[in-house]
């Protein structure tokens, strides 16, 4: 049984409550670095992320540093990281695409970034709510978890039909504090096995709601 509009955004409202100084854990100093860190993020846990973008950014500052660049170097700084060759091979082309196509700048829209290669819509989602302040909602696997596991949406519900209920439940202004709480309240509270969420009544305190 799904929720109501005005339930959903009460559990998800006390998960923000929970992790209200909730920021971004991966690590970058511009739009580009962002850009690569939320790409490489894939199927990898950000603090690993985190080990390997020192150097990679080190060697490969800007976009055209990184198109001059071979794939098997690029690989070299990646290769602890999941699918690592995959993620060289889409790092190269989108920086040639960013120098090609956007005068060596990470675009701003959703259609223009899911142009980039190695950028999907989560990716895009993540770049346009973090790095530019637009207002986007990223799902991935934590959120995901947490809305079929607290009822906000369907156990069957795509990643898009979490995002657009999401967006349909709470304002705009609350987008990315829902989606940095929630993947905290995934890593330390609603774990795939063993959620501890029974632990926070609060959650599920629908009295007059």
């Amino acid at each position: 049984m799904v929720l109501s509009k005005k339930r959903a955004r009460h559990v998800i409202e006390e998960i923000i409550a929970l992790f209200p100084d909730a920021k971004p854990s991966l690590d970058f100093r511009n739009h580009f670095e962002l850009l690569v860190a939320v790409m490489l993020s894939a199927q990898t846990t950000d603090a690993a992320v985190n080990k390997a973008t020192p150097d990679l950014f080190e060697a490969y500052p800007s976009p055209q540093d990184m198109a001059m660049a071979g794939e098997a170097d690029i690989a070299k700084y990646i290769s602890r990281l999941g699918l690592y060759r995959n993620k060289a091979k889409f790092l190269k082309k989108c920086a040639q695409q960013l120098l090609d196509d956007f005068d060596g700048q990470v675009p701003q829209t959703r259609t223009e970034l899911e142009s980039l290669a190695g950028v999907g819509r989560k990716t895009a989602n993540v770049v346009m709510s973090v790095g530019f302040g637009i207002p986007a909602f990223a799902v991935d696997t934590h959120v995901e978890r947490i809305c079929k596991h607290h009822d906000i949406v369907k156990k069957s519900a795509t990643p898009l039909e979490v995002e657009k209920r999401v967006m349909e439940v709470l304002p705009p202004e609350r987008w990315l504090p829902a989606h940095q709480a929630m993947i905290y309240f995934g890593r330390a509270i609603c774990h795939p096995k063993n959620p501890e969420c029974d632990h926070y009544p609060q959650l599920y305190n629908f009295k007059d709601i």
